[in-house]
């Protein structure tokens, strides 16, 4: 067994491309290894901005031997009476390249036929491992790539070094020009010269960290966190949480060094969000708070060379903060001289969308749909408020603080709008209707900003796809699926029950004088479907897809209440009694579709010959009573467990009694007694798209 150990070394890799690179390298070094049957250990990927390295410990010195079985023609057209080949068995063998002599019988689901069984010899790791790893290389995937003036291969930035070593051994491994070898090299200004390699992980790691090279980047975090803590108490504080900045300086650094610097006392009179946003998104600085969370006049900066004098470099990080701040305060002193309402009027000088209008025609529009929704949910007190915060929700788009921090949108307004002395409700819906963002937790803190929010995006969705623009792929320039996916998580959040076909039709309502790309009708069906779609995809990363199916068959226009009979069923299936009572209801669910309605009529007891199907009306006027109360109260679970009493009694029935009987009264009666089984469920989930069996010990009847 030795370890295999390859690096790629390359110009600074963009920070964001690290991560996923170093996740490609271990997965498909796994599955490369798996492919061409070379045992391993583990397998490892580690990086920094100049290199990408990746391990697989206590690899096989060669494959195993590949036996593969293939088939021919049946035993019977193989060999004629006397025993001897025929042409097809002949014609068999030589495709296969054996005599016809090694040729066996073999059983198989299609009975007995002629065999050949092959057996291809492992080769060497080192024969194996070159070309194998060339693939990797090649197979890498970043956003954008780039090739070197001489190659014609691509990479993240231009390739130059590799190093490939099996057990110490140098593998020769090309991409390009460049040849792999047996050596890496350090930090580019504090340890410039090769570093002959052994081969061994831990040996690659030792001898890049003397070099200054942390190339691990969970040795390198917990390097970082400890810089970051140094620097903030040498500040006087504590750096303010970040961990999205420090995933992001984590790969721009090899080794990290924290400095502190100061700025100018008076930039603490910008909104907090102002001078955070100006360090850490256009700087990469870390802000310093003090032990209650207020900020202070200090920052963090992390370099990626320790230098000899501290001073120069925390001047030069000063000089730049301090020029941008002077900015900020410029836009901000601007801005405060027009009030909000002043700026209203601005944005029909703003176009929205060209097909759509201007900004102030998508204002108006949120404040209608935001309104119709208030309604909806019996929220008609909110409406004034709603329209005042519509109405004021795009203005600090015309503002120059967001023009120069577009990240601010939504605060700033804000920010404004507090300053102005405007109703705290008003402000914090302007800011809120922008959350949640990306995969951030942070809601809405009222339903004021939440039905502000709702009705951006669903003006948004509606109009972009009203007018024939479509997300496809992984195209989606107008944020349609960021648009549907917020919605969703706002109503599931807030517990709304709305109909979203209602909504869709709400703010149609609204763009009343948009020409659409086609009919009413069909514009709202594309966006419930890609509603529904939205729901489908993030509900199935939680929720096993077949009950996922299950119930959005069953209606999902109410997606709060959708949600909470998924987590029911799901807690349900995680019963041992579930499978019985989900292949029992699939047959009542088939039986009713291939009926199709017709035949069914009330329940006449008295037509009601057999005990099974007596016990099971009494039965189920037992439970129906009680399931009618429980559902009024959306109380998914007693719903599910007071039905599942009913699935004795259903297997009883389906044993003993035909449904389909010849006597057409008799036939009816019956399906009418699986229509009100049947009404228990139904909306509740398609039991049909169940993925369930009954119990090997069920009653086979």
């Amino acid at each position: 067994m030795a370890d295999l150990l390859f690096e790629i070394g390359a110009e600074e890799i963009p920070a964001g491309f690290v991560p996923g690179a170093l996740r490609q390298l271990e997965d498909d070094l796994a599955k490369a290894l798996a492919e061409a049957r070379l045992a391993h250990g583990e397998v490892k990927a580690v990086g920094t901005p100049r290199r990408l390295a990746v391990w697989a410990r206590d690899v096989a010195p060669k494959q195993t031997d590949a036996r593969t079985e293939a088939f021919g023609p049946p035993v019977a057209q193989a060999y004629d009476a006397e025993g001897k080949p025929t042409p097809a068995a002949t014609g068999f063998a030589r495709s296969q390249g054996v005599d016809v002599a090694a040729l066996v019988r073999a059983q198989t689901p299609k009975g007995e036929r002629v065999a050949v069984t092959k057996v291809e010899k492992g080769r060497k790791a080192e024969q194996v491992l070159p070309a194998l790893l060339e693939r990797l290389v090649a197979g890498l995937r970043f956003r954008k790539a780039m090739r070197s003036r001489f190659d014609e291969v691509t990479f993240a930035r231009p390739v130059r070094w590799m190093a490939a070593l099996l057990g110490g051994r140098p593998l020769k491994v090309r991409h390009g020009e460049v040849t792999s070898g047996k050596v890496t090299y350090g930090h580019r200004f504090l340890a410039p010269n090769a570093i002959a390699l052994k081969g061994t992980p831990d040996d690659y790691l030792a001898k890049l960290r003397r070099a200054h090279v942390l190339a691990d980047p969970e040795e390198r975090r917990a390097a970082l966190l400890a810089e970051l803590a140094r620097a903030g108490k040498e500040a006087g504080g504590k750096v303010r949480e970040d961990p999205a900045l420090v995933e992001q300086v984590l790969y721009l650094v090899e080794e990290p060094s924290a400095v502190v610097g100061e700025f100018e006392k008076s930039n603490l009179e910008l909104p907090p969000e102002v001078v955070i946003s100006e360090m850490r998104n256009h700087q990469r600085y870390f802000a310093v708070v003090d032990g209650k969370g207020r900020l202070k006049n200090r920052f963090v900066a992390v370099s990626a060379t320790r230098v000899k004098d501290p001073a120069v470099a925390r001047h030069g990080y000063e000089r730049v903060l301090r020029a941008r701040l002077a900015d900020a305060r410029f836009f901000f002193e601007e801005d405060r001289k027009r009030k909000l309402h002043e700026r209203i009027e601005d944005l029909g000088r703003r176009t929205f969308q060209a097909k759509l209008g201007s900004e102030l025609d998508r204002a108006q529009r949120i404040g209608a749909v935001a309104s119709a929704l208030a309604r909806a949910l019996g929220k008609d007190a909110l409406v004034a408020d709603l329209l005042e915060a519509s109405r004021l929700a795009k203005v600090d788009l015309n503002t120059g603080m967001v023009g120069e921090f577009p990240e601010l949108q939504g605060t700033m307004g804000a920010h404004y709008a507090r300053l102005e002395g405007l109703k705290p409700e008003i402000a914090d819906a302007i800011e809120d209707h922008y959350k949640p963002i990306g995969a951030a937790e942070e809601m809405p803190r009222s339903d004021l900003g939440a039905l502000v929010a709702v009705a951006d995006r669903l003006h948004s969705l509606v109009g972009i796809i009203g007018v024939g623009e479509k997300a496809t792929g992984a195209a989606d320039p107008f944020g349609l699926r960021r648009a549907a996916i917020g919605i969703l998580r706002i109503v599931i959040a807030r517990g709304y029950h709305l109909s979203l076909a209602a909504a869709v039709e709400q703010t149609l309502d609204a763009l009343s004088g948009v020409k659409l790309a086609a009919g009413r009708a069909l514009v709202a069906e594309q966006v419930l479907d890609f509603l529904r779609g939205r729901v489908r995809a993030a509900w199935t990363e939680r929720f096993d897809a077949d009950l996922v199916e299950a119930v959005l068959a069953a209606g999902s226009d109410d997606v709060v209440d959708a949600r909470r009979r998924l987590e029911a069923l799901a807690e349900a299936k995680a019963r041992p009694a579930f499978a019985s009572l989900a292949v029992a209801f699939k047959r009542v669910a088939n039986i009713q579709e291939k009926a199709g309605g017709a035949g069914a009529a009330a329940v006449e007891p008295a037509l009601l010959r057999d005990q099974a199907e007596q016990d099971l009306l009494a039965a189920l006027e037992e439970v129906e009573q009680e399931v009618g109360a429980r559902r009024a109260a959306r109380d998914y679970p007693a719903v599910l467990r007071t039905v599942a009493t009913l699935e004795p009694a259903v297997a009883r029935f389906f044993d003993d009694v035909l449904v389909m009987a010849d006597d057409p009264a008799l036939r009816a009666n019956r399906l009418g007694l699986m229509r009100r089984v049947g009404a228990l469920f139904s909306d509740l989930a398609d039991f049909r798209k169940i993925q369930a069996e009954a119990p090997a010990q069920a009653r086979a009847g």
